[in-house]
Order: C-alpha cells, then sequence, then structure tokens
C-alpha cells in the first residue's frame, strides 16, 4: 500500500495588544511541546548580524557604537528612538529586516513540517497589521484591560503612560484584533488561569 501525501504543518497566528501577556501565552505554548518562532527574537537577531548592522551604521550612524578593538553593537534605545513616530525611517528599517525575519521564520516552518508537526505557532505583533493573519490556519489574540496592561508595562519595561499609549496608538485596537481571532485569551487574572484558557483553545485545534 502506497503512503499518502504527508499533512501540511498548520500555523497558528499568536498576537495582542501590547502588554496582553503575548510572550506568556507562547511560553505555554512552548511548554506544550510545539514549535513557537518569535518575530521580535528574530528581529534581535537580524539587527546583530554583521551585514544588517553595516546598513543601519551607513543609513544612522548613532544608532551603532563602534570604537578601536570593539565589535559594533547596535543602540537599540537610540534605534527605537529613530524609527518610532517617523514612517520613511520605520519603512526603511522594515525593508531592510523584515525579508530575513520572513526566511527565518520559513525555515523553522520548514523543520516543523519536516519533522510531521501537527501545527507551529507564529508569534507576531503586527499581525494583522502587515496582513499576515492571512497566511494563518487559526489566530490566537491575547487582551487584557487596558490599566492592566499599562501597569505591566510600567513594571515591566519602565515605560510612561505616555509612552506605552504611543505604542498603543501604533498598533490595531485591541477590539479589532478581537472581532478577527479565532480565539481570544484574556489574561487578566492567575497564571493558573491562564493555562487553563490555553489548555481549552489547544483541544479546539485537536492538541493536547
Amino acid at each position: 500500500m502506497s503512503g499518502g501525501a504527508a499533512q501540511r504543518t498548520r500555523r497558528l497566528g499568536l498576537t495582542g495588544s501590547i502588554g496582553a501577556g503575548k510572550s506568556t501565552v507562547a511560553a505555554l505554548l512552548r511548554e506544550a511541546g510545539l514549535t513557537v518562532t518569535d518575530a521580535d527574537a528574530l528581529g534581535r537577531e537580524v539587527t546583530a548580524s554583521p551585514e544588517v548592522l553595516t546598513e543601519l551604521a551607513r543609513l544612522w550612524p548613532e544608532v551603532v557604537s563602534t570604537g578601536p578593538g570593539r565589535l559594533p553593537a547596535l543602540d537599540r534605545a537610540a534605534l527605537a528612538a529613530r524609527v518610532f513616530g517617523h514612517p520613511e525611517q520605520l519603512a526603511q528599517l522594515e525593508a531592510l529586516t523584515h525579508p530575513r525575519i520572513r526566511s527565518a521564520t520559513e525555515a523553522a516552518w520548514q523543520a516543523a513540517q519536516d519533522r510531521g508537526e501537527s501545527w507551529v505557532v507564529h508569534d507576531i505583533p503586527l499581525l494583522f497589521e502587515k496582513g499576515l493573519d492571512r497566511d494563518m490556519d487559526a489566530v490566537w489574540v491575547v487582551d487584557a484591560p487596558l490599566e492592566l496592561r499599562l501597569k505591566r508595562l510600567a513594571e515591566r519595561s519602565g515605560l510612561t503612560r505616555e509612552q506605552a499609549l504611543a505604542r498603543e496608538a501604533a498598533q490595531w485596537p485591541p477590539a479589532d484584533k478581537r472581532a478577527r481571532a479565532d480565539t481570544v485569551i484574556v489574561n487578566d487574572r492567575t497564571l493558573a488561569d491562564l493555562r487553563q484558557q490555553v489548555t481549552s483553545a489547544l483541544h479546539q485545534l485537536g492538541l493536547g
């Protein structure tokens, strides 16, 4: 009897508003044995590569520190200040980094496909904003009340209320994300409650 074609590994898009706890959900998914690609982590790897650092230094010399006997290093705060709120500079940065991030994401998906995994999670903060939800077989949105998210951001990243609200404004409104989600995970209680929501949602995908 001949074997059938291997089943395609499906893609679960994971996104959420800033401070909602998407990274915690991603950690729970890894704990459950799923492969998770992290767009932010891949972006950090990309911007640390010599090729990209050289181009960043050409575009904005102040964001790359150099010196005698020192390897070039990215000043992430300076880069954020350069591109945040400046659409043209942000577009330049994305044109440089996004193709490389997509390539690394696809390589991770292909490896999971080769291993016969049924799902891969793509953790992408700007999933909807960049239209990447169209490539997903299912989408989870992690959400929490605004004031709770602002409190988390102040504690975790030292962001002022104004800084956090500015970043919030650069993303889709939470209500729009929730409306487009297949599953909404509300992270406003305990870790045990969050874990139970994730477990239930995995069962809906035929996992766990």
